[in-house]
Order: C-alpha cells, then structure tokens, then sequence
C-alpha cells in the first residue's frame, strides 16, 4: 500500500428498511405456517408420504415419525392447526404483497432478479464456497450470483405455496384454480414438497449466514455494513446521491453503475448520522 494512502470507514447499505423489515416480518410469519402446517399434516392416520406395504401390515419409512410428532406436539391437533395456518396464511400473503409492491416501487427487484451472468457467476461462487475453487471471486453487486438465483427461487416458491394454499384451502369455490394444478391431491402434495424447500432454504440460508460472519447478520439489523479501505492521500470520497427513479421518503437510490461497477464512499460517522436517509454503493 503506497505511504500515502490513508485509511477510511466506509459504511455500505446492503439492505433497505423496507426489505429488513418485510424480511425479520416473514420469520416469525413462515415459521409459524411451517408449524401449523406440519400440525395439518400430522393429524393424518397415516403419513401420506411414507412408504410401505399396507396390505401386509408393514410400512417402513414415515415422513414425520410419530417420535418427531410427540416432540413437537403435533399429533391429532387438526383443528388448532389448520385455525393457526389459515389465521398467519393471510399475514404471510399480506407480506409477500407488501414486498412485491415496495420491490417494484423501489426497483429493488434490479439488485434480486438474475442477470444473464448471474449463472456463472453463481456456479463460481457455489465451487468457492465448497473450497472447489481457489480463485477469488468475480466482482459482485449487493447479491452475488447464487444469491440472486436462490432469493428469486424462493420468491417463485412463496407465491406457488399461496397459489396452493388457495386452491386446498377453498377447493369448491376456486375449482378452476384447483383443477388448473392438477387437482386437489396434487395440489396438496405440491404445498407440502414447497414447505420442504422452504425447510431446506432456511438451513443453507442460516449456515451460509454463519458462514459469512456477524458483519453480515448486522447489516440486516442495521442496513449498514461498515468496511475499511485505502484512501489516496488520505481524502475522503463525497457520496453521490443521484437518485435513478422514484424513491419513497426515507430511501435515497445510487445509480446503478455506482452500484455494479464500483462504490459512493461515506464516512462510517456521517453513515451514523444520515441514517436510513443515505443508500452507499457495493464494492
């Protein structure tokens, strides 16, 4: 590093108000769903998606085996259940709305969305990440491309499981709707195979996040992720705040090569006082 390069915080906004709150809202809201709804599944007399012979008495795999019912207290709650998972369904739907709405309001969905490199960027980054590839990674936007693929995958995945959630839940009344998915038992068995995703989702998502460091978490609490770089001379960057499109109050847009092909610097200590008022560049 040259003699006179000085050093600077830099505070980044990964994440918006709206999508740190919409993203800490639907926690609570999808784990309660998943909960009722394996309380649903449960009160079934035979797991549906087990396997075996019925006819001779033996069935050799259960889904949920009756050790994991008692555990979680899901045996033979059918009625609570399905109050719980109808009663949240509507919040999460609500939710996922808000989100879409604010996305495109935003042009948030600019930063999730794949791009047509997004593939290859996220084959490279899932061979970094299982130490496959010892290059560094290409350079990266606020989602890389695996991230962008997979937050997308889910999105897709959140509007089936409401779709689905609609055609078992009034089967009569939307039996366009139902018969479009292929019926009512196939539609039940693709709500089930989605809450699975969402299962396996969540594991990634929470070892990746442990993975990438308390940074990381904080920056959804707080927006910000602050980072030190090099400054020629010691001088610190003014922000750029030319917003592209319309912004709600409270959130402020950098252009998007600010954002792909560089970053607006901002002093760590005016991030503090400028709040969410402020969006930085990625690096």
């Amino acid at each position: 590093m040259p003699e006179n390069c000085g050093i600077e915080q830099v505070a980044i906004l990964r994440h918006r108000r709206g999508t740190r709150w919409m993203h800490w809202i639907n926690f609570p809201l999808l784990a309660i769903m998943i909960w009722s709804g394996l309380r649903i599944y449960a009160a079934d007399s035979r797991d549906p998606f087990g396997f075996g012979i019925g006819l001779v008495g033996w069935h050799w795999f259960d889904f949920l085996p009756d050790s994991v019912n008692d555990a979680l207290g899901l045996r033979r709650k059918l009625a609570k259940g399905l109050a719980w998972h109808f009663t949240f369904g509507w919040l999460f739907t609500l939710n996922g709305l808000a989100y879409a709405i604010y996305s495109w309001r935003t042009r948030e969905w600019r930063h999730v969305f794949p791009e047509r490199r997004s593939f290859g960027d996220a084959a490279a980054v899932i061979r970094h990440d299982l130490f496959i590839r010892n290059k560094p990674l290409p350079p990266q936007g606020r989602y890389n491309g695996a991230q962008r693929l997979s937050y997308t995958l889910i999105l897709v995945l959140g509007a089936v499981a409401i779709v689905t959630g609609f055609a078992i839940y009034r089967p009569s009344q939307l039996n366009l709707l139902t018969r479009m998915l292929g019926g009512y038992e196939r539609a039940k068995t693709i709500h089930f195979f989605v809450t699975i995703s969402f299962l396996v989702f969540f594991v990634v998502h929470v070892l990746q996040v442990v993975r990438a460091g308390w940074k990381n978490f904080a920056s959804m609490v707080t927006g910000y992720e602050v980072i030190d770089r090099p400054v020629p001379g010691g001088l610190v960057a003014e922000p750029d705040l030319d917003p592209d499109g319309p912004v709600p109050p409270g959130d402020a847009v950098p252009p998007p090569d600010a954002v792909r092909d560089g970053f607006v610097g901002l002093n760590a200590a005016a991030a503090g006082a400028a709040g969410d008022d402020l969006e930085v560049g990625d690096v």
